[in-house]
């Protein structure tokens, strides 16, 4: 049978989601506690990777087993072999059509920038931090050009692996509360390190060193080489993954309920 999972983790411990020989990532310690319930090796494919750093509301799994177990051994079960910073949300059993990648037609990240004179403490590689304040209307008008289909490039990490850096981006919001900056964001797909450079673009604007038609500029130029640097990782969120309705999965998490600043 085919299960399907909802994952949420801390990246601050791993490196990155996906497995390597050092088995520090999140991918290993999920496949490993997967392994201790399932009594054989489990291999899991994720809707999208996440660098070293970057955290999960909803990171979105599957796995092919032979062995039955009821659906909470594969969140209670394997959770109580997971580190603190790795949970199982949920299971759910579903079709061989459903593939965790291939059947995802959008990924949603939300990305918590603080503007404050100190550096954080407690939320240290929770969030991001800019020490001065910005200016936010600035940089939403300006986020507007990004909008739809476009070629990435300027956005994109020289590693990356994707075979096309055109994406729809189909949303890109600003709201700011006592001085946290959040950006919601929503594509078919990302590119390696692309919402980082977005968030680093926009900084740039919303500090005064680009405009609107700067931005604008960059993204035509599709050159990396031209555009601000990739922007910390610590405040980036993966929120959710969008599938078609017939594998009836939950929705995103709502990242509101982190509570990072108040």
């Amino acid at each position: 049978m085919r299960i399907a999972l909802g994952v949420e983790y801390d990246g601050r411990a791993f490196a990155g989601w996906q497995t390597q020989p050092h088995g520090n990532t999140v991918q290993d310690a999920l496949n490993r506690a997967l392994a201790s319930i399932a009594g054989c090796p489990v291999e899991t494919l994720a809707a999208g990777r996440t660098d070293a750093g970057v955290h999960a509301l909803m990171q979105v799994v599957h796995f092919d087993t032979q062995v039955e177990r009821p659906l909470t051994a594969w969140v209670r079960g394997v959770n109580a072999f997971l580190p603190d910073g790795v949970a199982v949300l949920w299971a759910r059993e579903v079709d061989d059509a459903f593939h965790a990648r291939f059947s995802a037609f959008s990924r949603s990240y939300s990305y918590f920038l603080l503007t404050h004179p100190v550096r954080p403490a407690l939320l240290s590689g929770r969030i991001g931090w800019y020490h001065q304040s910005l200016d936010v209307a600035a940089m939403q008008e300006a986020a507007t050009v990004l909008l739809g289909e476009h070629d990435f490039s300027s956005f994109r990490a020289a590693e990356c692996q994707a075979r096309t850096p055109v994406k729809h981006l189909q949303q890109l919001t600003l709201s700011a509360d006592a001085g946290l900056l959040r950006f919601d964001l929503r594509a078919d797909a990302f590119l390696h390190h692309m919402v980082r450079n977005i968030v680093g673009a926009l900084l740039y604007v919303g500090k005064g060193a680009m405009s609107q038609a700067d931005l604008a500029a960059l993204l035509a130029a599709r050159d990396r080489t031209r555009a601000p640097p990739t922007f910390m990782p610590g405040g980036l969120y993966l929120t959710g993954v969008g599938y078609p309705e017939q594998f009836a999965l939950p929705a995103e998490a709502d990242p509101g309920r982190l509570m990072l600043w108040r």
